[in-house]
Formats: structure tokens, C-alpha cells, sequence
């Protein structure tokens, strides 16, 4: 197949432009040609299509060839650059050349067109080769220089006996010496004197290992800066050959802040710790012994302290009492405390006459005005009378509870009565009429963690798996309720992270205790 070849001709005969593709054409190539007589057709050509080399006559009625010559060289066009006249002299050839063409051509003698335009298309691509590896040097050398100057961590070059060859700024700035003050430096200048061999013995341990190269990271030791301040540092290791011979490069991190937050994480995570344990005994250890009912409660916090509360109240009637299950927005230290300050309040206000009602409604009023805007506490509080076997409840924004008969069919709901704590400090809260309770109920109280637990997909517990999970414990103990809706969360969710608390309590209704005989 015949070589193309994109020929842009300057010249004012169009019998010698064809002249001189046809000898193209017979030397093996299919040439494309477009002649140009003047400076702007040929501007004009430069700039609108590529070419591959440009043939030239000297003199033309509005230009020369040294015209034509600076109008190429201006457009950074770098393609052969050929004279081709009728006659010139050799002064004015040579100054030709010396300002850039790459040959002359008489039009006399043209045998010699095919093989300098081949000669010097293979220059051509020599020098494009040759610019394109300079860039590409210039780029990487660029690039490793940006590397080398913008990197965070300090990078040392080192020889076999651990002196300091070259260093990126970052070291200066770590270490807080110049460049010239750590050439030809020991390694053992930036840590101090109880650690002065310690990079030198890491390296001979390793060698003396039998490694044949020297790659080891994350080696936690100390920085000596200028004014002799320490602070803790990284580094990292590698050997290289340069030039013949070994070299070392030290990549330096200074973690002073890394080891500041490890520490204040250890705090915050005692702290924790700590708020998890007081909260652990603010719960009550075991249930209440109310004759006719079984009671069993259970929390399992999301963080090491949650929001979660529940608890076994006494009432002033001694043989009544309340169950109280809550939920303070958000997790940890902060809802915890505010957990605890509810179950405070609410212990207190038991002892005083009033329904569950108006025991609310005294704990919204002081609540108020300590949970601020961000916070609320959704609560259901529910009276026991084991005597009369009926419920009274006040729910403030809270889930709703469930009465279970004792085949599982859901009974009663307990819905939501009023605001959640601590929303407005005036609003009043009534306590629902009687439900009542028959032998083989089950009344469940729990928090919104249990129902909104998600599995991988995200999908939600929801209620309807609650009361199955219920119902299949409908003929065990309290306490088993309890641990199955745990156990059955925790398998919805897989492997993935409890989001929130889950607390329960379940109260089986028994029959009633025999009447005492006469």
C-alpha cells in the first residue's frame, strides 16, 4: 500500500506543484496536495489541517521562502521544511538553512525530492519521539518533585550508614532544622540520646535476618526537634540501589495528634464505661412480687449508656403499683443523665397522692425546665390494682403498649395520650379508665427501638413481627418474653450494628390467689 502523505506546496506554478507530487506519487507514496501563493493562504492552511511536509519555491510575487519559513516556525508546526527553486544562489541556500529549512532542492534537478522528503519525514518523527520522552522526563521529574516538596510526611534519603543525603521540606518542618543544617547529618541527629542507635539497630536486625530488602512500616518511636522538644513519631523503611549503591528512604510521620485523640478516645471510652455502670444499677435488679401477676422487664443499650428506662414503682395505696417504660431522645452520656433525672423525679413523686396522671403531669412541669429544645422523654407509666385485676395507663408520645389474651389475639392497644416530656411544662396529663385484666393475659410495654430495628435491607421489625415473636412465648415464663424479643432483634439485624436501645417488660396476669379461708 502506498504511504500517505499530506504535501503543502508553496508555490505560484501549478505545473511545477504537480510536477513535483507526480515524483512523489512514482517514489511510493499517495500524496494529498493544496498549493498556497501567499502569506495568509498559507497562515490560513497551517492553521486548518495537519501536515506532513511543506515544499517551498524561493521567490514568489508577494513572499520568499524565508516568509514561509517564519510563518511555520510561528505555528509550532515542526514538519519538513524543503526549498525547491529554479535557481538561487549558495549564500542564500546556506542562510535558508542556517534560519531553518532542512534542504534545498533545484527544480532542475529534482531526482533528489523523494529520497530528502523520506530522509527528513524520518527526522521528523525522530525529533517528535525525542520531544515526547523529554516530556514525559519533564512531566515525571515534575511530578516526583511535587510529590517529594508537597508531601504531609517527612521523607528522608539516607546512605548504608544512616546519613541524611537529601530531605523534603516536611522534614524541616517536623524537626525544625534547615535543609543545609541536616546534610550529611547522623539519622540519630532527630531522636534523642537513649534512642540515638535505634533506627541503626532495627536496620541491622533486619539484614542480619537474611531480608534481601529492607521493607518494614509503622514503627511507633520518638522525634528530637531543634529545641530539643519530643514528640512522638512513625516511620517507615525502605531500601533502594542509586547509583550502584544502597540507599535508605525514611518516610516520618509526626502523630502527636493521633496519640492526643487516642487518649481522649480511652477517656471518653472510661467515661463511658463508668456512665454504664451507675446506669446499670439504676434499673431494677429484680421484678416486683405482686400476687397474681409475674413481672419481667430488660434493656440493652445501643451505646455503652443509652436512653432507655424502665422500673417497678410502689404507690402510696401499698397494694397498687406503676410500671414505667421511657425513652429520652438521641444516645449517650447526655439522654443517660436525663434518664437517670426522670427516675429520680418520678421515685419522689410516687410517694404523693395522685393517680399516674397527675404524677406526669408534676414530672412534665419540673422536667421542662432542664431538657432545653433538643431533647424530649416519651414515656407510658401504667397503674397495677391486683386486687380490683384492672390497668390504668398515661402514655406521653410513647409506643403503644399491647394486652395479649391467651391465645396471643391482641385485647387492648394502649395508644398515645398526650405530648412526650418535656415539650411544654403546662400540659396536663389524664389517666385512661379502667382495663381490664383476665387469667392469661399478657401486657407488653417496650420502646420504639424494638419495632424500628432494620434488618440489612433496611426493612423494619415492625409490630406485627413483636406480636409473633409474643405469641410464640404465650405459654412461657415473663422473662423468656423478654430475652426472645432481644434474641429475635438481634437475628433481624444480622451482622449489622444495634442502632438503638431495646428495652421491654412483659407482666403475665395469673389466676388470682385463693381467697383466704374464714
Amino acid at each position: 500500500m502506498k504511504r500517505q502523505l499530506r504535501v503543502l506546496v508553496v508555490e505560484d506554478s501549478e505545473f511545477d506543484a504537480h510536477v513535483m507530487v507526480n515524483l512523489l506519487r512514482r517514489a511510493g507514496y499517495d500524496p494529498y496536495m493544496e498549493r498556497v501563493e501567499t502569506g495568509a493562504a498559507l497562515s490560513e492552511a497551517v492553521s486548518s489541517k495537519p501536515w506532513d511536509v511543506v515544499l517551498a519555491d524561493y521567490n514568489l510575487p508577494s513572499f520568499n521562502a524565508l516568509d514561509a519559513l517564519k510563518i511555520i516556525q510561528n505555528a509550532h508546526l515542526d514538519v519538513p521544511f524543503i526549498i525547491v527553486s529554479g535557481g538561487i544562489g549558495e549564500d542564500i541556500a546556506v542562510a535558508a538553512m542556517k534560519a531553518g529549512a532542512h534542504d534545498y532542492l533545484m527544480k532542475g534537478n529534482l531526482h533528489r525530492l523523494a529520497p530528502a522528503v523520506e530522509r527528513e519525514l524520518r527526522e521528523a518523527s525522530i525529533r517528535s519521539e525525542q520531544k515526547q520522552a523529554k516530556r514525559a522526563l519533564q512531566e515525571s521529574e515534575e511530578r516526583n518533585r511535587l510529590l517529594w516538596e508537597t508531601s504531609p510526611d517527612g521523607v528522608i534519603l539516607m546512605d548504608e550508614n544512616c546519613h541524611i543525603q537529601f530531605l523534603n521540606p516536611a522534614v524541616e518542618e517536623v524537626f525544625r532544622y534547615t535543609q543545609d543544617e541536616l546534610i550529611q547529618k547522623s539519622f540519630s541527629t532527630l531522636q534523642p540520646a537513649r534512642l540515638d542507635q535505634l533506627l541503626r539497630t532495627r536496620l541491622d536486625e533486619t539484614l542480619g535476618a537474611g531480608a534481601m530488602r529492607v521493607r518494614w512500616r509503622n514503627l511507633e518511636t520518638v522525634g528530637l526537634r531543634r529545641d530539643q522538644s519530643e514528640f512522638p513519631m512513625e516511620i517507615s523503611m525502605s531500601d533502594m540501589l542509586l547509583g550502584g549503591r544502597r540507599r535508605f528512604v525514611c518516610f516520618i510521620r509526626d502523630i502527636t495528634e493521633r496519640k492526643r485523640a487516642e487518649a481522649e478516645l480511652r477517656e471518653s471510652q472510661e467515661q463511658f464505661k463508668t456512665a454504664r455502670e451507675i446506669q446499670q444499677r439504676l434499673f431494677p435488679k429484680t421484678a416486683p412480687a405482686v400476687p397474681g401477676f409475674e413481672i419481667a422487664g430488660g434493656s440493652f443499650s445501643a451505646h455503652a449508656a443509652g436512653g432507655d428506662y424502665f422500673d417497678y414503682l410502689p404507690l402510696l395505696h401499698r397494694e397498687q403499683m406503676a410500671v414505667v417504660v421511657g425513652d429520652v431522645s438521641g444516645h449517650g452520656v447526655g439522654p443517660a443523665l436525663l434518664m437517670a433525672e426522670t427516675r429520680a423525679y418520678l421515685r419522689a413523686l410516687t410517694g404523693q397522692p395522685g393517680d399516674v396522671g397527675e404524677i406526669l403531669t408534676r414530672a412534665n412541669a419540673i422536667l421542662a425546665e432542664d431538657v432545653g429544645s433538643s431533647r424530649f422523654i416519651t414515656l407510658l407509666m401504667a397503674r397495677i390494682d391486683p386486687i380490683r385485676r384492672t390497668l390504668h395507663y398515661v402514655s406521653a408520645g410513647h409506643p403503644p403498649g399491647y394486652i395479649l389474651g391467651p391465645t396471643g389475639k391482641v385485647k387492648h392497644t394502649l395508644p398515645r395520650t398526650g405530648l412526650p416530656l418535656g415539650r411544654r411544662p403546662h400540659t396536663v396529663y389524664k389517666e385512661s379508665p379502667p382495663v381490664p385484666l383476665d387469667s392469661g393475659d399478657l401486657i407488653l410495654l417496650l420502646t420504639d427501638g424494638i419495632e424500628e430495628a432494620a434488618a440489612p435491607d433496611e426493612t423494619l421489625f415492625g409490630a406485627e413481627r413483636i406480636l409473633e415473636v409474643v405469641r410464640s412465648t404465650v405459654n412461657q415464663p415473663a422473662s423468656r418474653t423478654v430475652e426472645a424479643l432481644y434474641e429475635a432483634v438481634q437475628a433481624f439485624a444480622g451482622k449489622g450494628p444495634q442502632l438503638d436501645d431495646l428495652t421491654a417488660i412483659a407482666i403475665r396476669v395469673l389466676a388470682p390467689p385463693p381467697a383466704p379461708s374464714a
